[in-house]
Order: C-alpha cells, then sequence, then structure tokens
C-alpha cells in the first residue's frame, strides 16, 4: 500500500455510523446515474465497489440486478449488510480484490477512486473482474468542485487549522487532472473501451448542524482536519463555520451547497 492508502485506513476506522448519518446521502445523489452509466438492469451481475453504507448496493437490488458489495473498512461493510439482508458483502481494498477473472456484468464504484493511492492500477482490477462486452462505470469529486465542497475547508483555514502531517496526498506518478477529460483518459489508460465521462452538477441541501456533523466527528480528510488540534481547533472552526454558513443558507434555514462530481464509464 501506498502511504496514501494507510493514512485512508486511518481516517476511516470506524467511522462508518457518522459517515451513514451526514456524508452518505450527499453520496447517494450520483447513484442513479452511476447504475445507468453500468447498464444495470433486471439480472445484471453487479459488483458495488466501497459499498459504503449501501446506497448503490440498495439500488441496484431494486433493479432487480444480482448485486454483491466490497468495502476496505469492515464497518462499512457491515453496514451495508443491514440495508441489504441476503447481498454477499465482503472486507477487500483496491487494487487486489477477492474476486476471479470476468466475474461480472457491471462494477460500479461511487466515489472510490478518490481513496486509493494508485487509481490507474485500481481501474485496471475492476476491468480485470468485469466479463469481456461488460461495463466499468465510476464517479469521484471534480478539481475544481462547487463552492458548497469549500465550505467546511474554509472554514478551517480561517481557524488557522493546518492539515495533519500524517494525512498523505496521493503520489505525484499516481496522480491525474480531476476533469472530465482527466478521467477518461485514466479509464482508457486501464484498457476500457468506448470511454464517456460528463460534470454532475447539483445542490445539495442540509442542516446546517448534520453538514457540521460529519468533520466534528472525524468523518474523512476534512474532518482529520477540522480535529487536528484538538477540541479548542473544532470549536474555533465552528465559529468561522458559522459565519461563513450564512452564504448558502436559504430562506427555510437550510444550507444550499453546490456540488460537482465526474461520472465515467467504459466497456471491457
Amino acid at each position: 500500500m501506498t502511504a496514501f492508502d494507510v493514512s485512508e485506513r486511518r481516517v476511516w476506522d470506524g467511522r462508518a455510523e457518522s459517515y451513514a448519518r451526514t456524508f452518505a446521502r450527499l453520496c447517494a445523489r450520483t447513484v442513479p446515474a452511476l447504475l445507468d452509466a453500468a447498464a444495470v438492469d433486471r439480472g445484471t451481475r453487479l459488483l458495488d465497489v466501497g459499498c459504503g453504507s449501501g446506497s448503490v448496493t440498495v439500488a441496484a437490488v431494486g433493479r432487480g440486478a444480482v448485486v454483491r458489495a466490497v468495502d476496505a473498512e469492515p464497518g462499512m461493510a457491515a453496514a451495508t449488510r443491514r440495508a441489504a439482508p441476503g447481498v454477499e458483502v465482503r472486507t477487500g481494498s483496491l487494487p487486489q480484490l477477492p474476486y476471479p477473472d470476468g466475474e461480472f456484468d457491471a462494477v460500479a464504484a461511487n466515489f472510490v477512486l478518490n481513496h486509493v493511492g494508485r487509481p490507474l492500477d485500481a481501474l485496471v482490477e475492476l476491468r480485470r473482474i468485469t466479463r469481456p462486452g461488460g461495463r466499468v462505470a465510476v464517479t469521484i469529486w471534480q478539481a475544481p468542485g462547487g463552492s458548497g465542497q469549500a465550505l467546511v475547508g474554509r472554514a478551517a483555514e480561517a481557524a488557522g487549522l493546518t492539515r495533519p502531517a500524517w494525512l498523505a496526498t496521493v503520489d505525484e506518478e499516481h496522480n491525474f487532472p480531476r476533469t472530465p477529460q482527466g478521467l477518461s483518459g485514466l479509464l482508457a489508460g486501464a484498457g476500457l473501451g468506448d470511454v464517456r465521462s460528463e460534470s454532475l452538477s447539483w445542490d445539495h441541501r442540509a442542516d446546517p448542524e448534520d453538514w457540521w456533523a460529519g468533520p466534528a466527528a472525524g468523518v474523512a480528510a476534512i474532518g482529520q482536519l477540522v480535529n487536528s488540534r484538538g477540541p479548542e481547533g473544532v470549536a474555533a472552526a465552528r465559529r468561522e463555520y458559522d459565519a461563513l454558513c450564512e452564504e448558502f443558507t436559504s430562506d427555510e434555514g437550510e444550507l444550499v451547497l453546490p456540488h460537482r462530481a465526474l461520472l465515467a464509464h467504459g466497456r471491457v
């Protein structure tokens, strides 16, 4: 594993419940488009990679697909088992998954490539376990993203918080532009054909308390930044967050947060 993979395991260890209560609803927004891109329908043998709290699995089961799921974090795998009783859910991490060559008609990975240290190797693995003619579909966060994506980061910066030294980034030789062209190039480089990519934009609506709860609980890299100076730092970031929320608060008191993601798919 790369240093980034090691830090990701540390970031997500034991945070499945906090994720499910907070950021999971945001990430679920792209699920219908992701399953459409993977051509998931009744009888499709689908693997949900990085299944998280189970949003892709549940939606695919609803379409009549034959679904299996896998996640590197045992707590996430357990959450998907609870959400989709009867689905086989295993623990495993990219770029080596516990499935034979050509096992699936389609593989879907919703916001998973953001969390692996060798994205190209991860996609090569997804291609390996997909049958000839099958599809691989992925989403990632676009960079630069929507203004709503930067809200908590801006608050942490205003509070003087700095990224923990142990929190690694993807090595330059393994990274790629988080743009439609960059993601398309990555899929093509992994040997996928008929590659297409697009940008997805939407306004995520959330209660200000709910949106703060994820980072305050240490969820994702932003949560590690918010907690980098202990309770005092969290309190300082919260004060800045409350002030910045005014830019995004609707008349009803909800946050309206513009987000941008990328969706890409290719054929084996």
